[in-house]
């Protein structure tokens, strides 16, 4: 039999089709309770990063990937998306 007919062993197994949640993280920022306190409308918080940093890929607290953001575009144009720039090996699980 040819294997390129064969069912791939990863996706044989029913949890590979439960979908899951992925946190993007931007940047974190560290107010004092007091500037926090203070926030109103249209207040700027200054993050950890720049705008063309990567972008961190999390499921629950473990990195998966880090990527760039960017907008998609055609019927979608102003959506953000992540383009993927690395992947950390998921073979051993989450």
């Amino acid at each position: 039999m040819d294997s390129s007919s064969q069912p791939d062993a990863r996706f044989a197994n029913p949890f590979t089709q439960v979908p899951i949640e992925i946190t993007i993280s931007v940047g974190k920022a560290r107010p004092l309770v007091r500037e926090l306190l203070r926030l109103k409308r249209d207040a700027i918080l200054p993050l950890d990063r720049r705008v063309d940093d990567p972008v961190e890929l999390y499921v629950g607290d473990k990195l998966i990937a880090r990527g760039e953001l960017t907008e998609l575009s055609g019927d979608q144009t102003g959506q953000l998306a992540v383009r993927l720039t690395e992947v950390v090996d998921l073979q051993n699980g989450l």
